[in-house]
């Protein structure tokens, strides 16, 4: 088996605005198996300022990964413990090159066709005339969920901003927001308070991971349900898991294979998190196309109801074409389209 990999740069058509800061570039690394006459793709997502894996050497723990590729895949996976996106990308690769047609990683209805997966509609953050405009636009075509960045404006902004976003959908509209730890623990519950008057579904990160005690007080007090996301980055032994989930006891964990180290880490946390009536659901980490896929075909086959967080394909201007599209609110796979990665490949 002969290994490589290549870097290449998506590019946002609009500016995606968190309270980290605004995002127009987005680097990712693909790993390229060749054996036996047959191909693997798999998408090694880092998310630089973000995923634990975003240290010097990266591009060295590819080299070394491609150079020892004809190990024994569990070794090489435990060896790459704390770098979960390229665990991510060899999970992705070693099945690609299994298959006959690089993409079919988990044949299902939603591989043939037959089946989409309810996601959600995701407005970044940016000036309110542009967000109000997304958010017509997500409810017309039919979104009966909405994600809205928060926490870089002005919270008396947000609230009414979030308050026309009520109106517009109606009482029946779900609304997600994600604070991707903006608030401070000393402001974080009387702004939690508020958003409940909204009806709000539940919020993804209020704090800043890395603050267990004032995240257990918010899961415990808040009106509004807490979802899990950056406080699960860099976790891997399955008992500092256990700890965090009884520690903290959240309504919700956000499960991303680019940033929790694949699909076994993610199953591994859906495990512990189900023992304690945790629920949970997917969300992308901004890989191109070719990793979307990948997660979409995994979350197709886990059975969760609620909407997903994967309508993240349609962001980029040099993304790959793709069966992959999203049509009213769900996201399909139409088996007669083809893949186009000839960029990728040449």
């Amino acid at each position: 088996m002969k290994a490589r990999y290549k870097k290449y740069s998506l590019e946002f058509k609009t500016p995606g605005g968190t309270s980290r800061g605004v995002l127009r570039q987005k680097d990712t690394w693909f790993l390229i198996l060749e054996g036996n006459g047959n191909r693997g793709i798999g998408e090694c997502a880092m998310f630089r300022g973000l995923s634990a894996d975003d240290v010097p050497g990266y591009e060295e723990k590819l080299n070394w990964l491609c150079k020892h590729i004809e190990e024994d895949p569990t070794s090489l996976y435990e060896q790459l413990e704390g770098y979960p996106s390229i665990q991510f990308g060899l999970e992705q690769a070693l099945r690609s090159l299994a298959i006959s047609d690089d993409f079919t990683l988990f044949p299902s209805d939603f591989t043939s066709g037959k089946k989409g997966i309810e996601i959600n509609g995701l407005v970044w953050m940016g000036a309110v005339t542009q967000m109000r405009s997304e958010v017509r636009k997500k409810i017309h075509n039919g979104f009966v969920c909405i994600k809205i960045k928060i926490g870089a404006l002005d919270f008396t902004e947000e609230m009414n901003f979030l308050e026309e976003v009520r109106e517009m959908g109606g009482p029946d509209l779900e609304i997600r927001v994600d604070a991707n730890g903006a608030f401070s623990p000393d402001n974080a519950l009387d702004k939690l308070k508020a958003l409940a008057s909204l009806n709000i579904h539940s919020i993804e990160q209020p704090i800043r991971a890395g603050q267990p005690e004032a995240m257990q007080r918010l899961c415990k007090e808040s009106p509004i349900p807490v979802a899990l996301d950056e406080e699960l980055i860099g976790i891997f032994k399955s008992n500092e898991k256990i700890n965090l989930l009884e520690r903290i006891a959240p309504p919700y964990i956000i499960l991303k294979p680019s940033l929790l180290g694949g699909f076994r880490h993610c199953e591994e946390w859906m495990e512990i998190a189900s023992r304690h009536r945790i629920r949970y659901w997917v969300t992308s980490a901004l890989e191109s196309n070719i990793g979307l896929n990948a997660i979409a075909q995994w979350a197709a086959d886990l059975g969760i109801t609620m909407p997903q967080g994967l309508g993240t394909g349609g962001l980029f201007t040099n993304n790959f074409t793709s069966p992959l599209h999203v049509e009213g609110s769900y996201l399909r796979y139409d088996p007669d389209m083809s893949w186009d990665i000839q960029t990728l490949t040449t």
